[in-house]
């Protein structure tokens, strides 16, 4: 799944359509900025012609959609989803250069231009002395409550291998002006962790309904951390963590699946290929089994019920005793939106190297044939009412060098349209 603009690390968890994306089809983030602000979000010019003034980053004033959306990318609070880029193309061979955002501007869409780039050196919080090498994003959502999207981040501090590792995670946090500060590591107390696995692979929701964004976190032998929001910008939540009872380790997605207005969480037996099942949400938070899917690569949710992704192709259970129906479009990953503007979710299949098909309705398949490449996010950046595709192509094992493109919904069979609206690559977040 690619979240509204989350990938790298992000791209770990299965394709589950979250709260923001469902809303049409299954239901119906900090605040002061910091004294370095202006110097950290000074964009970096594009070489692309459509962007060769630098562009500041829209001020905004916090947004509705950022305090009810998990998943939601709008960290400056104007309105308009922003893109995360993980995956940097960069020659130096080195560590990680960092994240890459890329800002939105209300009824216009993604402006390369104005642009952040998120270094370890300069955003992580040092461990013991340490700079972490990883810096990789892995959920958005307004944590804290403020109007602004916050990111959480993984990181990797020092371990020696004996009891519980530390916690990785590292909250950034939204405001007017985009990102701003240094991370703080997320708090998470001992009575909320169980066994010495990694405390990571984060998914944002409002699981126990009060409007407020919280997060799951991996634990150990089927449970999951639950720690619900608001979140303080120390990193602490807002009310009692817990340990919760799963059917699976791996956090995966979420969405409020019985329209109880809590989100419910998808957990996934392991990472790759694996049986899947749902833990409800409710007044406490996730706590009662749901519904199991057979085991996938993928699994995404909608109007058209739950669609598995396998080697055999994308098998959809529409529910209520109906047989499930297997449409021919293979692939790694899903991922899912209105692309259309029909109200209707559809499904957007891609791999690394498989082509990228669409699924119109999560039943048809959609004519045409549009290559190759990484779907990083689907979201409505130039707010038309219909879902773009960012699609990440790089033409070889180097990473050196990588295209990103938009393309745009399209009232018509093939969904997208045949040309992308903007093109540039991310070898302009490191080459200056």
């Amino acid at each position: 799944m690619a979240l509204t603009g989350i990938g790298g690390h992000g791209r770990r968890r299965t394709a589950v359509l979250g709260a923001a994306l469902l809303a049409a089809a299954l239901t119906a983030c900090g605040g002061a900025t910091h004294p370095d602000a202006a110097a950290s979000h000074s964009p970096v010019a594009l070489a692309n012609k459509d962007a060769a003034a630098v562009a500041p980053i829209p001020r905004g004033t916090g947004s509705k959609a950022a305090s009810h959306s998990p998943r939601s990318t709008d960290f400056n609070g104007d309105g308009a989803p922003d893109l995360v880029l993980d995956d940097l193309a960069h020659d130096d061979g080195g560590d990680d250069p960092g994240i890459g955002i890329v800002y939105g501007r209300k009824k216009h869409g993604l402006v390369p231009a104005a642009r952040q780039l998120l270094s370890p050196a300069k955003y992580a919080a040092r461990t013991k002395g340490q700079t972490p090498a990883a810096f990789g994003s892995e959920a958005a959502c307004d944590l804290n409550a403020d109007g602004f999207s916050d990111l959480v981040v993984s990181t990797d501090p020092p371990y020696d291998g004996q009891g519980m590792p530390p916690v990785p995670l590292q909250l950034l946090f939204g405001s007017p002006t985009g990102i701003a500060g240094k991370g703080v590591k997320l708090r998470i107390p001992a009575q909320a962790r169980f066994g010495n696995d990694w405390p990571d692979q984060p998914v944002c929701g409002d699981f126990d309904g009060d409007g407020k964004d919280d997060l799951v976190v991996h634990a150990s032998a089927g449970r999951l951390t639950y720690l619900p929001g608001p979140f303080s910008r120390k990193g602490a939540p807002g009310g009692t963590p817990r340990v919760a009872q799963s059917s699976g380790n791996v956090p995966a997605g979420a969405a409020d699946l019985n329209g109880d207005g809590a989100d419910d969480v998808l957990v996934r037996a392991h990472n790759g290929t694996a049986r899947s099942a749902v833990v409800l949400g409710g007044p406490t938070g996730p706590a009662r089994p749901g519904a199991a899917y057979p085991a996938g690569t993928d699994v995404a949710f909608g109007d058209f019920g739950t669609a598995v992704l396998t080697e055999g192709g994308l098998t959809v259970y529409a529910g209520q005793g109906a047989a499930p129906r297997t449409v021919k479009a293979t692939g790694q990953t899903l991922d899912t939106g209105d692309l259309d503007g029909d109200g209707r979710t559809d499904v957007v299949v891609s791999g690394e190297t498989s082509k990228l098909r669409l699924v119109r309705g999560g039943t048809q398949l959609a004519p045409g044939d549009l290559g190759t490449g990484r779907v990083v996010a689907v979201a409505d950046f130039d707010g038309d009412g219909r879902d773009d595709v960012a699609l990440q192509r790089t033409p070889d094992t180097s990473h050196e060098t990588d295209t990103v493109l938009i393309l745009p919904g399209a009232r018509t069979a093939s969904l997208l349209a045949k040309a992308p609206r903007l093109t540039f690559s991310t070898t302009e977040f490191t080459s200056h």
